[in-house]
């Protein structure tokens, strides 16, 4: 079922409906299938198209600490913060602390 969806929503790429919502869509279905680096080319994708796009962030951070990118999750998650936080999005932006606070514990005093 997945898989279906995400040739459907590929589909969309480059026409009139391809924006943050769009890509934003794409990413989670590959983050659903365990393809992170998919997942976070175009969750990227959907905050190139709209950087308040809080949801995105975060989600982006999840594929990243996911796919092993602790210390790139951790810099999207603080930037995901400070956007939730200015749209006045707390519960974004409380998860997104918590998420934070796990990998900041994780991650080697170096990379903090």
């Amino acid at each position: 079922m997945t898989t279906m969806l995400i040739a459907n929503l590929e589909k969309l790429l480059g026409g009139p409906r391809d924006g943050a919502v769009l890509r934003y869509s794409l990413g989670n279905e590959y983050l659903k299938t365990g393809h992170f680096e998919q997942a976070a080319i175009h969750l990227r994708a959907a905050i190139e198209s709209d950087p308040q796009y809080s949801a995105a962030w975060k989600l982006l951070g999840k594929a990243l600490s996911e796919g092993g990118r602790q210390a790139e999750a951790l810099a999207a998650y603080e930037q995901g913060i400070v956007i939730a936080e200015s749209r006045g999005d707390i519960q974004a932006a409380r998860e997104m602390t918590v998420f934070a606070r796990r990998l900041r514990r994780q991650l080697p005093a170096s990379e903090n």
